[in-house]
């Protein structure tokens, strides 16, 4: 979703407000319909411009996570090359040696795949990201290796970067800043479709409110009436 269609969102809010303030003075307003009226308008008008705020708020922390959970896979790929080449001093035996290769083989290939999610889910609420599932299966394998480094008895490097106890500390940190991506942006889908339901819902919406409000000023006022023509030039975009 471009920046263009989150730009929307908060000009409806602020729009609405401005519509607001034109019918606020027209003398013959006064529709038989409750959420056409003044008051239930204010209630319309806070009620969005709340959602629009936490919405973004959510989306400034899930951008927070995804760029933590880069930050901490981003050294993968070489860590885990320099784990197999310390592995391949120790005269392992072949099969081990193989096995952590292999998985190590895993991890270089996922990383070319595992771009940075969409920091806008506005629609991934139908099946999990490929990407997200990579970052998952890139942790994961990172773990198959330490499985086998774990069962090493001569696995003793001097680099601390290497050591057991900070690669299981790293391992924590990769399932930690994923799962706070998930978590994030879970409460992100969450804010989204409330923001929908208050600025888009059938007839309840900001949207399909404003174009009744226009509408009962065009029927009392007239399609050529300056009071029509005020309100009618302010723009809403829907979904």
């Amino acid at each position: 979703m471009s920046k263009t269609y989150e730009t929307g969102h908060s000009k409806n809010v602020a729009n609405l407000q401005k519509l607001i303030e034109q019918v606020t003075v027209y003398t013959s307003y006064n529709p038989p319909i409750e959420n056409l009226k003044i008051e239930n308008l204010n209630t319309l008008y806070n009620n969005a411009l709340a959602i629009v705020n936490e919405t973004e708020e959510k989306r400034s922390t899930n951008k927070i996570a995804i760029h933590n959970r880069k930050q901490a896979f981003d050294n993968l790929k070489s860590l885990t090359t320099k784990i197999v080449n310390h592995l391949d001093i120790l005269n392992l035996e072949e099969g081990q040696f193989e096995q952590a290769k292999a998985i190590n083989r895993l991890i270089q290939g996922a990383t070319k795949k595992a771009k940075t999610p969409t920091e806008n889910p506005e629609t991934e609420t139908k099946t999990v990201s490929t990407s997200r599932q990579s970052f998952t299966q890139l942790a994961d394998n990172f773990s198959k290796l330490l499985q086998i480094i774990t069962s090493v008895t001569g696995y003793t490097p001097n680099e601390d970067e290497l050591k057991l106890e900070n690669l299981n500390t790293y391992h924590a940190t990769l399932v930690s800043t994923t799962q706070m991506v998930n978590q994030t942006e879970a409460l992100l889908n969450t804010k989204l479709i409330e923001r929908d339901t208050i600025l888009y819902a059938n007839n309840t919406g900001l949207y399909d409110t404003v174009q009744n409000v226009k509408k009962y000023v065009k029927s009392i006022y007239g399609a050529t009436a300056p009071e029509y023509k005020n309100i009618s030039k302010i723009s809403f975009k829907g979904r």
